[in-house]
């Protein structure tokens, strides 16, 4: 029996799934780990808990699966993307690794800018405008705040990229995450000299680049000894979250896109060609299909917004999920559903962590607006829920305008386990939403990656094809739509006339 693992090394823990040749899964272990805030906006981990983290559940899902080490034909390997993970000539990690929601680098995108001799000529250059939580303002970061700790770097890796080095010994990423470091030239699939020499970094720093389904490495002796696993099991490129979750919901062709609603909002629609924004208001990478690309639009805080509210208001709920034994969001949903679409007049923004697409703006914070003594939990509930959806749908419209077909949306994460969020999401996107057979995600993306690129596939193409397909379709409700219609562009309007005062708000603090 050929088995493959797929690890996926996130913000809240690691996941790894053991996957069959045919798709189906084994088993599955999550081991959690804490994230750290110093200072307000700034977010970091430690990298040793990813390792550990990744050792554990590989364990674990061996355990459960009863997987004998010989049937593991391949590792595929997922990750937050854009972290900086920092090492120094030991190859011992310097400081704790700065995070892609961490907020610290404005100045250092403006320096980026700046020293690319302006934004449209950097997009030009890289696809991509610079935002705080890409990596290469957090290596610009570290040489203007911690220049001590600077003149010790030798290698500078992303979250996933560093657990391999921990399996194989090996420097290496791949297209799609590092698409998102700002600092790959994406058309051409390599590192950009040209904007690496404008910022004064050296290429040596930087990992070897290959495609998202090519061999990386093998499992050293020291690494295969503590996960259980046969020395010499080959590991694969894999892929940045987005790239390998888009692979786990089959959006390897054109016309198909997923909609995520999960901690942070992904809209990701695959692309034949290089398809550039020259606003830079969605992020274009390469795609971990090889020689393609995809257009992305996230919103940073879509699912994280109702996880917040649970965390901060939603006790009772919470409390009365323990005593039924369900999920505390069974109740909020429910609650969110008595109130009608548009929650009469209420709005909110959900920029709790400032927000990427379409903004690109690091200090927009979240917001009710509206509120009247009419107003109970219901509408706000609601109205959160809705702010998250209209935020999905700002990265949809922009996708549809850039000559990128949207024929079947495909939604996926917490927002599409819940049926009412699945409706509002048809009537807010106005067309059809659909389920797959497949929830499990980037493990399960990175998991076909190694099916792939150990050859039980020809390509990762037919890997998804052979494994993937659509279960349940969601049609909007022509009148909700309608209703859904005439309120969104007032949620656009609340931006622009708020920017300035989000601005101010945080220069006061």
């Amino acid at each position: 029996m050929a088995v493959y693992l797929g690890i996926d090394i996130g913000t809240s823990g690691t996941k790894t799934l053991a996957v069959e040749e045919s798709g189906k899964i084994l088993a599955a272990s999550t081991v959690e780990y804490p994230l750290y805030s110093p200072k307000p906006g700034w977010s970091e981990q430690d990298p040793e808990d990813w390792w550990q983290a990744t050792i554990n559940s590989v364990k674990q899902v061996l355990k459960l699966a009863k997987v004998k080490k010989e049937d593991v034909k391949g590792l595929g390997l997922s990750g937050q993307m854009h972290g900086s993970v920092f090492l120094d000539k030991k190859q011992d990690v310097i400081r704790p690794a700065l995070l892609w929601n961490d907020q610290r680098t404005a100045a250092e995108c403006d320096e980026i800018e700046s020293k690319a001799g302006g934004r449209k000529r950097l997009i030009k250059m890289v696809a991509n405008p610079a935002l705080t939580g890409f990596t290469a303002p957090k290596i610009l970061w570290l040489r203007n705040n911690e220049p001590k700790n600077y003149s010790r770097v030798t290698q500078v890796l992303l979250p996933k990229d560093y657990v391999r080095f921990r399996l194989t010994g090996e420097y290496a990423t791949e297209v799609s995450d590092a698409s998102g470091t700002l600092l790959l030239d994406v058309k051409k699939r390599n590192w950009s000299k040209k904007l690496l020499d404008l910022l004064e970094i050296d290429s040596s720093l930087l990992p070897s680049v290959y495609e998202s389904e090519e061999v990386s490495g093998t499992l050293h002796a020291e690494a295969a000894k503590l996960l259980g696993l046969k020395e010499g099991t080959p590991v694969v490129g894999g892929g940045g979250d987005q790239a390998a979750g888009a692979v786990g919901n089959a959006i390897v062709k054109r016309g198909v896109i997923s909609a995520t609603l999960g901690t942070s909002g992904v809209v990701f629609a695959h692309s034949d060609e290089v398809e550039i924004d020259p606003e830079g208001r969605v992020h274009t990478f390469c795609h971990a299909v090889r020689g393609k690309w995809h257009v992305m639009g996230v919103v940073l805080s879509a699912g994280g917004s109702l996880q917040w509210y649970r965390n901060q208001l939603g006790e009772e709920a919470v409390r009365e999920a323990k005593k039924q034994k369900i999920d505390p969001y069974e109740i909020i949903t429910e609650q969110a559903a008595q109130a009608e679409p548009g929650s009469e007049g209420l709005y909110f923004l959900p920029y709790l962590a400032g927000e990427r697409t379409p903004h690109a703006d690091p200090h927009a914070r979240g917001a009710w607006i509206g509120l009247s003594l009419r107003h109970g939990r219901s509408h706000l509930i609601r109205s959160l829920m809705e702010g998250a959806t209209y935020a999905m749908k700002d990265c949809l419209e922009i996708i549809k305008g850039m000559n990128v077909s949207v024929n079947e949306i495909r939604v996926s994460g917490g927002g599409a386990r819940s049926t009412f969020w699945r409706q509002m999401q048809a009537d807010i996107y106005g067309q059809s939403v659909c389920t797959i057979n497949a929830e499990e995600g980037p493990a399960y993306g990175v998991a076909l990656l190694a099916a792939a690129g150990t050859g039980a596939y020809k390509d990762v193409v037919e890997a998804c094809n052979a494994t993937i397909s659509v279960v349940s379709t969601t049609k909007p409700v022509a009148k909700t739509k309608k209703s859904y219609e005439k309120l969104y562009p007032m949620y656009g309007q609340l931006y622009r006339s708020l920017k300035a005062d989000f601005k101010s708000i945080q220069e006061n603090l």
